[in-house]
C-alpha cells in the first residue's frame, strides 16, 4: 500500500503548516501511532485550508498541542480502556504545554471545525466501527445500519461517500474506482 498523498494546503499556510505536523508527527511517533499522526495530519489540514488560517497566528507548538488533545478527545485518548492511552496531564507535560492552554486550543479546534466527539472524520478505525452515527443510511424511507447491508451494497454506499469504508472488506484494503 502506497503513502498518502500529502495534504493541499495554501502555500501561505504551507510553512506553518509543515512545522505543526513535524511536532504532531514526532509526538505521535514517540507516544501515540501512525493512525493518530495521520489523523493530525487531517486535521491540520482542514484548518490550514480555512480562510483566514487561523495556524497564521499563535504558537505553533501550542497549535500542536491543540490538535493532539482535538483528535485524542474525538477518540477518548484518556480513557483508560483505549490503546492506546494519555492522560491529559500527561498528554500536556509530553507536549511542553500547560494542560489548560492545550484544553483551550482543543476546544477552540473542535468548536471551529465543529468537531465532536466520536466524529466519523476524525475517528480511529476500531472507534468508527463501535460510531452507530457512521454507520446509518436512509433507504426508501428507512433507517438502515450500512454494516448489515449486503457487500456490493456497502461498496456502493462507500464509493458515493455516504460510509467510512466497506465493513464486508474491513480485513482487506478498501476497493478502488
Amino acid at each position: 500500500m502506497s503513502a498518502p498523498a500529502p495534504p493541499k494546503v495554501p502555500a501561505a499556510v504551507k510553512p506553518v503548516f509543515d512545522e505543526i505536523v513535524s511536532i504532531t508527527d514526532l509526538f505521535c511517533q514517540q507516544h501515540l501511532d501512525a493512525e493518530y499522526a495521520g489523523l493530525c495530519v487531517k486535521l491540520a489540514a482542514k484548518l490550514a485550508r480555512k480562510r483566514p488560517s487561523p495556524l497564521l497566528r499563535g504558537d505553533r507548538g501550542i497549535w500542536a498541542a491543540g490538535i493532539v488533545y482535538a483528535i485524542g478527545r474525538v477518540n477518548f485518548l484518556a480513557d483508560r480502556s483505549q490503546e492506546p492511552h494519555l492522560r491529559n496531564d500527561d498528554l500536556a507535560d509530553l507536549l511542553g504545554v500547560k494542560q489548560t492552554t492545550m484544553a483551550s486550543k482543543g476546544r477552540l479546534i473542535a468548536d471551529t471545525l465543529r468537531i465532536g466527539l466520536m466524529d466519523p472524520e476524525f475517528s480511529r478505525r476500531d472507534m468508527l466501527h463501535k460510531n452507530p452515527m457512521a454507520w446509518l443510511l436512509e433507504v426508501n424511507g428507512f433507517l438502515v445500519d450500512a454494516r448489515q447491508l449486503p457487500p456490493e451494497l456497502q461498496v456502493q454506499a462507500w464509493r458515493q461517500g455516504l460510509i467510512p469504508y466497506v465493513p464486508a472488506h474491513a480485513q482487506t484494503d478498501p476497493p478502488t474506482g
